[in-house]
């Protein structure tokens, strides 16, 4: 159904939709001083006929109604009018209702009281939607890829920028998983507003707090001055939680209070902050086998896995391989300013054929290496240096197969190194730390299975 066309001027114009007489005043006079045209609707049925009638810009609703529930018109909406932003707005909030909101397609929910700062964030927030998304190319961050897999997390990616519901992404390391996350970012409401990138599993136990929340001069030895923490940095934008599996259970209890509340206490503050924060959260990691094991709590996962986005592996896409690598080296020419080589169409091959364990990430730093030290015009596929494959005996075993058993203990190692640089963002000093090994061992044992 195609929204009708507005009459007159064109003045940005809200559906209020609340069966109370004096919440629809409230929120009709509030909206109406921030200059906006109202219409009010006190039930489904007047709502559904409003919206056959009028054209909107934003519809805030309540969740109970005489006629039927808010998320009917929520639904609605999404089906019918899908570039129309609707928040649920309710006296019966729930982790539960806000997910079924979130997920049925509410840009937002809020539970009353709702405070008039509250109220003006949120239609700010809903207004200020890109009617339709920006070309990729002018965006510094590209998901490329043309196999079905890649166009659907695109399509995902699309419909959840013009949302407020926390995201989880998950997907093996080097997938593209803080991709996704600046690319919901850039296509949203928060577009210019910071992006903060946090690795959970980077930060020593001891300083999660002070580093999430901040803290007062005094506060602690060394603590010689104030300090804002990473969500007053993201206030108004987007924080992106990476391996937030890696967060310590007394302190997932913080952040669960912080994500409901929208308020944060300074470590040896008296007061809290308000803060308004758009989630996102990425692990490689299976949280809710970690909630069944009692390490990750459950109500947090709630809180965080209301949407959740699976990136695909590199070998899910391997028609891509072709595609990404000819971008990886173009942008190498760009930022030498030289020519480089070129990949032989053996190295294509040969790099289709791999499997990739670290994705595209593997892709990037097995190009660079190639680039470096190759000094033809062409990259052939022993310049790739790639790992061997895994190793499966000839009478049929299984990939995973513990014999030869120096294959398969070189297996087990490459994998825990690359998981360890991942977390550690490829930072070898605290990637030895994590694997209880020396740097210098680190260093050869990465020579030795040909990390680089």
């Amino acid at each position: 159904m195609n929204r009708p066309e507005r009459r007159g001027a064109a003045r940005t114009t809200v559906l209020v939709v609340d069966d109370e007489a004096d919440i629809r005043e409230l929120l009709e006079l509030t909206l109406l001083r921030m200059g906006l045209s109202v219409e009010c609707a006190g039930s489904v049925a007047e709502a559904l006929e409003q919206l056959k009638r009028h054209s909107f810009d934003l519809c805030l609703t309540d969740m109970r109604l005489p006629d039927g529930d808010g998320l009917d018109l929520v639904r609605h909406i999404g089906t019918n009018c899908s570039d129309l932003p609707v928040a649920v707005i309710t006296a019966h909030g729930s982790t539960e209702n806000a997910v079924a909101a979130l997920k049925a397609g509410a840009f937002d929910y809020v539970s009353k009281p709702l405070s008039l700062e509250q109220l003006r964030t949120l239609v700010k927030s809903a207004l200020d939607l890109p009617q339709k998304v920006a070309p990729r190319t002018a965006s510094e961050h590209r998901l490329l890829g043309e196999t079905p897999p890649i166009q659907q997390v695109r399509a995902t990616i699309d419909k959840l920028a013009r949302s407020q519901a926390p995201i989880y992404i998950t997907g093996e390391s080097g997938s593209g998983k803080e991709l996704a996350a600046r690319l919901i970012h850039e296509n949203g409401a928060r577009r210019d507003r910071a992006f903060v990138a946090v690795n959970c599993g980077a930060i020593p136990e001891n300083l999660v707090e002070s580093e999430f929340f901040g803290y007062r001069k005094g506060a602690f030895t060394g603590a010689d001055a104030d300090r804002e923490g990473f969500f007053h940095a993201a206030n108004s934008g987007t924080l992106f939680l990476d391996e937030v599996a890696d967060l310590p259970l007394a302190m997932q209890v913080k952040l669960l209070r912080a994500i409901q509340e929208k308020r944060v206490r300074k470590v040896g503050a008296t007061s809290e902050d308000p803060v308004d924060v758009r989630i996102i959260c990425a692990t490689h990691q299976d949280l809710a086998r970690l909630v069944e094991a009692g390490k990750f709590r459950q109500d947090l996962y709630y809180r965080l896995a209301v949407i959740e986005l699976r990136m695909p592996s590199l070998r899910e896409c391997r028609e891509d391989i072709p595609l990404l690598a000819e971008a990886i080296l173009a942008r190498f020419d760009g930022e030498s300013g030289q020519a480089r080589p070129r990949l032989s169409k053996a190295a294509v091959a040969a790099l289709v054929a791999y499997d990739f364990p670290g994705n595209a990430r593997e892709l990037e730093n097995i190009l660079e290496r190639a680039v470096a030290l190759c000094a033809r015009e062409e990259i052939d596929p022993e310049d790739l240096q790639l790992a061997p494959p895994k190793i499966a005996a000839e009478e049929g075993a299984s990939p995973n197969a513990k014999w030869p058993l120096q294959d398969y203990l070189d297996r087990v190692e490459r994998e825990a190194i690359l998981e360890a640089l991942d977390k550690t963002r490829f930072n070898r000093t605290a990637a030895a730390k994590l694997l209880g090994i020396t740097f210098r061992a680190l260093r050869y044992r990465m020579e030795r299975l040909g990390i680089h």
